[in-house]
């Protein structure tokens, strides 16, 4: 490529001579990026495509400049979405810094952000290179789950953090709609408005373009088209998939069927398809993001493995725009929620739901959260409008859940 195309390319995704479309800031996440880069750590932003990672890039970017604590010219953005740039390889990658270097002329150490690098093969070697030679600061962003499992991982250890970004959480969602709730006073007086946009978040999810989309149809649309991008681009062509229709198929079950158990067994006679293909083609659409797994929680690891898994949709607006019926059942998508909250504020954390040991009808617990090999929460999710209306069940199966697992933080 030649140097006045990658110059021409780099000037449309950089800040060096213009202002650049930013949307609304989303604060968590760029701290801790910040806090992250300044550390002299390789960052790496994961998560669903179009969940904003993107745009978060440029956050982080702008937020540099506003501080001081970088110049304009010191950052490099490099965008691999875009169609100019045909095929990836480590020279492009070299010839895009080169030109950078020579025609921009960062006065420190430049902070370098590479976008959907996954795009680029063998692209850990170049970002391993720049880091251990001091020649930049790099932050690296992806759709899939496999970004930093393979060799980065293996020769940065220590040396790199992921930072999975999600769709909207409720609390991003009401920011995004221009809703302050800043204490309890603003809830209570804001309780009919905020049910009402709670309603309005189970239909139709947090993805940011969604959120902000005017009407229904659109919204619906937009959700659609994130669905086929998501199994054509980060499942099928990743993958080398032939069966497109088979694995299309079976996320289209799991997406219908959100905060239930599954075996794969059970799959077979649906998609006339084995049992191990079926948990290979259910590993891939767990590494695109698009839906995630809890297991039972039990003392024995091979019984844990037995019994049945809960799925959940990385996102309800996409499980609803599907085809999940959302009059029929609030309260699966209420759990589906909040098992996303629990992946989004416990990163170090395990997740897996209770059921009483030896009983196939027994109590069961939504959510048990692990960590150091402690049970540190146990939550149970019901949908009702009142207190008095939670079940006793649910209270019940909490308490049995408590006993077994010595837990006294139950919600």
């Amino acid at each position: 490529m030649e140097r006045n195309e990658i110059l021409r390319i780099l000037a449309d995704w950089n800040f060096w001579k213009k202002e650049l479309n930013c949307g609304i800031e989303r604060k968590d996440y760029v701290e801790k990026a910040m806090k992250f880069l300044q550390a002299n750590m390789i960052v790496s932003l994961i998560g669903v495509r179009r969940s904003g990672k993107s745009m978060l890039m440029k956050q982080i970017v702008r937020k540099l400049i506003e501080s001081g604590i970088v110049n304009r010219n010191d950052t490099l953005i490099i965008n691999f979405e875009d169609k100019r740039i045909v095929e990836g390889n480590l020279k492009l990658l070299d010839d895009f810094f080169a030109t950078y270097i020579e025609e921009i002329k960062p006065t420190n150490k430049p902070i370098i952000f590479l976008d959907e690098i996954h795009k680029v093969p063998q692209w850990e070697k170049w970002v391993r290179t720049m880091h251990e030679l001091e020649k930049a600061k790099i932050l690296v962003s992806g759709s899939t789950s496999q970004l930093t499992k393979g060799e980065l991982s293996t020769l940065l250890t220590g040396r790199h953090i992921d930072i999975v970004v999600f769709p909207l959480s409720f609390a991003e969602f009401l920011y995004f709609r221009n809703i302050q709730v800043s204490d309890k006073l603003d809830l209570i007086t804001r309780e009919n408005e905020i049910k009402s946009l709670l309603r309005e978040y189970l239909k139709w999810g947090g993805f940011p373009e969604v959120v902000l989309a005017k009407d229904e149809e659109t919204k619906k649309t937009i959700l659609l088209s994130y669905f086929d991008d998501i199994i054509e681009k980060d499942v099928v062509e990743r993958y080398k998939i032939r069966k497109r229709e088979k694995i299309k198929l079976l996320a289209k079950f799991y997406l219908s069927n959100i905060s239930s158990p599954i075996t794969f067994s059970s799959l077979e006679e649906l998609l006339h398809m084995n049992s191990v293909t079926i948990e290979n083609f259910s590993s891939m659409l767990e590494e695109s993001f698009l839906i995630f797994f809890t297991k039972v929680f039990h003392p024995s690891v091979k019984k844990q493995e037995k019994v049945a898994r809960k799925v959940y949709s990385i996102d309800v607006g996409i499980s609803n725009a599907i085809g999940f019926r959302i009059e029929e059942s609030i309260g699966k998508l209420m759990e589906n929620i909040v098992a996303i909250e629990l992946k989004r504020r416990n990163s170090t954390s395990e997740i897996y739901y209770w059921k009483e040991y030896g009983k196939a009808e027994g109590k069961e617990v939504d959510f048990v959260v692990r960590e150091n090999f402690n049970t540190e929460e146990l939550i149970q999710v019901t949908y009702a409008s009142k207190k008095e209306e939670v079940e006793k069940r649910e209270v019940e199966a909490l308490i049995k859940a408590s006993e077994q697992l010595k837990c006294n933080k139950l919600i």
